[in-house]
């Protein structure tokens, strides 16, 4: 959803006051699905639930279904590390009966304001910490990557932290929201598995995914793939001559070949990658299509969803780096044998 941008720093911290004042449980009206006073939700009105982007949103309406209603903040293209709320979006939060954000500080300052809106569950923070790849750059302030999405086996656990709060929220729902809950996780592992299979399948001296910024340690991580970030984990970063320089260097040594970019990133910085390259007498290609990282696709295409958009860039990076991806990706994939395939694509030296 687009909202128009603050005109001055003073109206943001105008309504971040104005929410910080009234956001305490016992300020704030009665919403319309419930309560926000920590109470339960009224079972016979959809739970009012308020998320910052996507990834986020996505479970909690293919867990919640019709017992819930759902504002998203951060739409298709958005940018969460640099986004600041809207009065409408302030209001979102307010009347919220749950509201849900990654957390880990991906949603950048926006996080000091979900944490104090009441009834609030920073998704990825509530995974356990082993999980959690841990950010040494200077610019990260020694929180983990924030990125966790990226491997579906780990956002696969984090609906299991969404369903729970949905069902703290509405238990009246519950068994619904389990069900529905256990369906999504059944999906997840399945396309979890044709990840490790397509990628599994890139030629050894292939494996290195050139991006935009450091938004996929968590899909190299889970995909055996060497990822390699122009910017460091948040967006505010910026990537200096050297930097350029010095990943010129790694893709003319290495041989290296495709570098992606990414919907909500800037392309400057890979572009100079390639001119840099080519200067050099090394021909690098951009793939076909930007990746996905820190926003989902247009909202009402496969790509908007969860699924559709790691399909999209499994998909893409596999077909990129010279895999073997069966026609259609994912929605391609066989889901009666897809695990034992998977092992033994993996288990193919």
């Amino acid at each position: 959803m687009k909202h128009a941008t603050f005109r001055s720093r003073r109206q943001f911290l105008a309504a971040v006051a104005l929410l910080l004042l009234t956001g305490c449980p016992s300020n704030v009206s009665q919403p319309p699905g419930g309560t926000a006073s920590g109470g339960a939700a009224d079972p016979d009105q959809p739970l009012v639930v308020t998320a910052t982007v996507g990834m986020v949103a996505d479970l909690v309406r293919r867990i919640g279904g019709e017992h819930v209603d759902v504002t998203q903040l951060c739409g298709s293209g958005t940018d969460p590390h640099l986004y600041k709320p809207t009065r409408d979006d302030v209001a979102a939060i307010r009347r919220a009966d749950l509201v849900l954000y990654s957390g880990l500080k991906l949603e950048g300052k926006m996080g000091d304001v979900l944490a104090r809106a009441g009834r609030s569950v920073a998704v990825a923070e509530s995974l356990d910490p082993s999980v959690l790849i841990g950010a040494e750059a200077a610019e990260a302030d020694g929180h983990a990557d924030p990125h966790v999405w990226m491997d579906v086996s780990l956002w696969s656990e984090a609906s299991r932290v969404i369903e729970k709060a949905l069902s703290d929220a509405a238990p009246d729902h519950a068994d619904d929201f389990a069900a529905s809950a256990d369906d999504l996780r059944d999906e997840l592992e399945r396309l979890h598995n044709y990840g490790k299979a397509v990628l599994a399948s890139v030629p050894e001296d292939r494996r290195v995914l050139v991006t935009s910024h450091d938004a996929f340690s968590y899909f190299g991580r889970a995909y055996d793939l060497e990822v390699v970030g122009v910017q460091g984990i948040s967006t505010e970063s910026e990537a200096g001559l050297a930097r350029i320089n010095e990943l010129v260097g790694m893709l003319v040594d290495r041989g290296v070949r495709s570098v992606f970019v990414e919907s909500s990133v800037s392309k400057d910085n890979i572009l100079a990658l390639v001119e840099g390259a080519a200067a050099r007498g090394h021909d690098v290609t951009v793939g076909d299509e930007e990746l996905f990282s820190d926003a989902m696709g247009p909202d009402g295409t496969y790509e908007g969803t969860y699924v559709g958009m790691l399909d999209h860039n499994i998909t893409l990076v596999a077909r990129g780096l010279g895999g073997d991806v069966p026609e259609g990706g994912f929605r391609g994939w066989p889901t009666d044998n897809s695990e034992a395939v998977a092992a033994d694509v993996a288990a193919t030296p």
